[in-house]
């Protein structure tokens, strides 16, 4: 018994001095050329190794280093250089065949340069890793061949990447000095790996601004001759992301949040179908917006199409509380922006809901007052590069109020004589305007609005980049109740032609001016102008100086003096 674990433990030793003294007796490095060029031919790109070694114990070859070529087309600086690689081999074909038949990858460490080259006159728009495995261009008549190299695992770990665009040759100098965005710890793992044929692969990576990607699926066959368009089926998210910081968004749009996204993303290689939820944190649409104090959910369905690099955006449903929207339409990316073609469909907007929003789309409301109660309708067009977008349609708020805002007691001069507007609100039965925005400033036309308490007001209005306000309204003051009732039952009682001029102002109205900034609007009725221009009625004709006095006196207390 004794001899026999002897004879074991001898044969071990010998083995381990066979498996430690092996690898000095074999010049790895004769293995190299062969190694180098079985990839080359794989990737269609050049590929160059650093000096290898064996190890027996792991069943594998390392080089020190690895370098894969770029395109010529793009770029004269390598595609991917790494740290290291470790290629995991059959050691019987290899030590006595001097056959290199790869079982597994692992890279670490490399640094990727992901270049996309937007169309120009003498190119399509397209990537530099597109060309990767595509071979020698076949015979007419023959398809494509590929050669289908086969692993059991591809492992990436702690992966640097930069991804930038290469414009064309009629973009805009400052499409050239679009920043890079840069992606780091990424681990990529692929099973079963093919070029020919589908296989399963996980990705991670972090993204500028502190986002979290992680993806789940299938991809292959590998496209033969545009490796950007392969087909694949996978799950996403992204965690914590900001669009600005990560680069797919310009900081001069003024559009900014903090997103999480889950979707579920489909390309059969001509088109991707991505379906997935949005939730968003701090919503701004404007760059002098506040962030929305509560997060919307967006659930959406967009196909693109990769050879036109255009899009279409099935339905966009945004939810916050009851306030549901919905946008469709088109979009298309182009060598320096992307121009977008939608439509927003909002009907009865909850607007007690609809109150926390409107900070994040710049509106703004006079100090201390909030619209409550009662809903909003709009139907708008977006339209335009992201950068200048311009936004086009119809707004009604219907039966609601503005709570801490007394329109009655802006109104200068009548405001005096109410007794029928009591309390610190304006209520509003309706309020509607076309919506012409662009450029940052904000045109308001057809304005109409009914005010139990006052009356009715119509007119055209602009808000300008700095917020200023220039409205013009006519206010047809309400003769039978409230405020209007009762500056216009004093001008009765003062003057001969009271009931004529009463007749007038209810069928023509009291011009309204509207200026200031909407946090602090100064409203200025021209009573007084009203006055001069019935002069006429009032004196009940020319040369009475004492009626005339009346009327001055008159125009002073009601409004300016003209």
């Amino acid at each position: 018994m004794k001899r026999w674990i002897k004879l074991t433990a001898l044969a071990a030793a010998l083995l381990l001095v066979v498996l430690i003294a092996t690898p000095l007796f074999i010049d790895t490095n004769t293995f190299r050329p062969l190694l180098e060029s079985q990839l080359t031919t794989a990737l269609n790109r050049k590929v160059t190794l650093g000096d290898l070694s064996l190890s027996l114990f792991t069943g594998s070859l390392s080089a020190k280093t690895l370098t894969i070529a770029d395109d010529p087309a793009f770029s004269s600086t390598p595609f991917l250089q790494a740290k290291s690689l470790r290629i995991g081999v059959e050691l019987r074909p290899l030590l006595f065949d001097h056959k290199v038949l790869i079982r597994n990858l692992t890279i670490d460490a490399p640094q990727v340069h992901l270049v996309h080259a937007d169309p120009g006159p003498n190119r399509p728009a397209q990537w530099n890793f597109s060309t990767i495995g595509r071979n020698a261009l076949p015979r007419p008549g023959q398809p494509p061949t590929q050669t289908d190299i086969l692993v059991d695992q591809l492992s990436i770990t702690n992966g640097h990447a930069t991804v930038e665009s290469l414009p064309s040759d009629t973009a805009t100098v400052n499409n050239a000095n679009v920043p890079a965005r840069v992606y780091d710890a990424i681990h990529l793992e692929a099973t079963n790996l093919a070029l020919k044929r589908q296989f399963p692969l996980t990705l991670t990576a972090n993204l500028p601004g502190e986002a979290r990607l992680s993806l789940t699926g299938k991809a292959g066959p590998i496209n033969p001759r545009d490796a950007a368009r392969t087909a694949f089926d996978a799950q996403l998210k992204l965690d914590h992301l900001d669009p600005v910081a990560a680069g797919f968004l310009n900081a001069s749009a003024g559009i900014s949040l903090l997103a999480d996204l889950d979707a579920h993303t489909f390309s059969n290689g001509q088109t991707i179908t991505s379906t997935g939820t949005v939730h968003a944190h701090n919503l701004k649409l404007r760059p002098t917006a506040a962030p929305a104090p509560k997060p919307i959910d967006i659930t959406y369905n967009v196909v693109h199409n990769l050879a036109t690099d255009t899009g279409q955006v099935q339905d966009a449903g945004i939810q916050a509380g009851r306030v549901a929207a919905h946008i469709t339409g088109t979009y298309a990316v182009t060598p320096t922006t992307t121009q977008l073609k939608l439509r927003l469909n909002a009907p009865g907007l909850p607007i007690d809901d609809l109150q926390a929003l409107l900070p994040a789309a710049g509106v703004k409301l006079p100090n201390g007052s909030g619209l409550r109660g009662g809903t909003l309708t709009t139907n708008l067009t977006i339209a335009g590069p992201v950068t200048a977008l311009a936004v086009a349609g119809p707004i009604e708020l219907s039966n609601t109020r503005l709570n801490g805002f007394n329109l009655g007691s802006q109104l200068k001069g009548i405001a005096s004589l109410a007794t029928g507007q009591t309390g610190n609100l304006t209520n509003i039965q309706t309020l509607s305007f076309n919506l012409d925005y662009a450029r940052e400033t904000v045109q308001a036309s057809n304005i109409y609005a009914a005010l139990p308490a006052l009356g009715t007001a119509t007119g055209n209005g602009t808000v300008a980049p700095s917020g200023a306000l220039d409205f013009r309204l006519i206010m047809k003051l309400d003769t039978t109740r409230g405020l209007g009732g009762t500056a216009l039952g004093i001008l009765s009682a003062l003057t001969s032609a009271g009931g004529s001029l009463t007749s007038r102002a209810a069928s023509n109205g009291v011009p309204v001016t509207i200026t200031g900034t909407a946090s602090s609007p100064v409203i200025t009725p021209d009573v007084g102008g009203l006055l001069k221009n019935n002069a006429g009625s009032i004196l009940g004709g020319k040369g009475n100086s004492g009626a005339q006095g009346i009327v001055d006196s008159l125009g002073s207390l009601f409004g300016k003096q003209h």
